[in-house]
């Protein structure tokens, strides 16, 4: 399956709307391992829905790749990752892009949407380690590398005697780090490590109790341009109801609380039958205040669930954290 250079500025002619119309689509993709393992996941599945379509890859190095001197949280956030595929959508060099949905920020932006929420992957993280068997057997001052505020913070509040540094670049750069003893463990997505075929590195994978996942993580998105209500329709073949309705209450929840890379926060629900069950949390930079709370009703009020679940966050207290932090819910 092609894999186009990111370097192509050819421009597309225009699919115009039907249901037989699309024969060819692009789909926009960063160059790492697993941001391409996501796209050729999903150019698979549409191969196999729609044999008619020529589906091909536009690899692209974005600015969250190109900077990995400094954390996230500093250079401007997760969205770096992506704001490159959207301008090739933009400019008709794509038709899709394919994220994890983790790095999606909260509000897209203008003339953008979600078409689909692909079957959710393992969304824990995972303790990795050559020399420990679990986190509470690191001793005090050991070295642990993370990419997240929101593993950070976790870490500090439950052991406090951790070196917690920041760690930055794809998969393969932070388990060679590990490798090299720069740090004593790492915490890493365990739905990453799984897709590279690498489950085998996980040491240990961290229960939502002892680290809750970040909103979205293990969950694909797809992305396309609003305006492009055939390619949504078919798209929504791709969809699974049950991780989107999971994602749509975190992500309402994130968004309600101004969630981004600057703000240590989580949020993870699950599903039992009809009924969703959200946390989520909210905690300072040092972990020493940190405000959780848990929600649940009918799968179809997701929104107002993760709404809701924020309100209660800022009643408890979020809303002084946040403010300290200089974030206005």
């Amino acid at each position: 399956m092609p894999v186009a250079s990111g370097h192509c500025r050819r421009h597309l002619v225009p699919l115009a709307p039907g249901e037989n119309t699309i024969s060819e689509l692009i789909i926009a993709s960063r160059e790492s391992q697993l941001a391409l393992w996501q796209a050729r996941h999903v150019q698979a599945q549409l191969a196999a829905l729609y044999p008619d379509w020529q589906v091909s890859i536009l690899g692209m190095t974005t600015t969250g790749d190109q900077i990995l001197d400094a954390p996230l949280a500093k250079i401007g956030g997760k969205g770096l990752f992506v704001k490159e595929l959207e301008v090739a959508m933009a400019e008709g060099r794509a038709h899709i892009a394919v994220h994890s949905m983790k790095d999606v920020p909260m509000v897209l932006p203008e003339g953008f949407a979600l078409a689909a929420i692909g079957p959710r992957e393992d969304p824990r993280d995972a303790f990795v380690s050559n020399d420990y068997a679990r986190l509470s057997e690191l001793p005090a001052g050991a070295r642990v590398g993370t990419s997240s505020l929101r593993r950070q913070v976790q870490l500090k509040a439950r052991f406090p005697h951790l070196v917690i540094e920041p760690l930055r670049g794809n998969v393969q750069t932070r388990l060679r780090k590990l490798d090299e003893g720069q740090y004593a463990a790492i915490i890493l997505a365990a739905a990453g490590l799984k897709r590279l075929g690498l489950a085998h590195r996980i040491t240990a994978v961290l229960t939502p109790e002892e680290s809750l996942p970040a909103v979205g993580q293990g969950a694909l998105g797809i992305e396309c341009l609003a305006a492009r209500t055939d390619l949504i329709e078919r798209l929504e073949a791709l969809n699974d109801p049950a991780s989107a309705a999971c994602v749509q209450a975190e992500r309402a929840m994130s968004r309600r609380l101004a969630g981004s890379c600057q703000t240590p926060l989580g949020g993870y629900a699950t599903l039992s039958g009809d009924t969703l069950t959200l946390t989520g949390f909210v905690a300072d930079l040092q972990g020493q205040r940190m405000v959780q709370d848990r929600l649940l009703g009918p799968v179809a009020d997701a929104e107002r669930i993760g709404v809701a679940l924020a309100e209660n966050l800022l009643s408890r207290g979020a809303d002084r954290i946040l403010a300290e932090l200089g974030v206005l819910p």
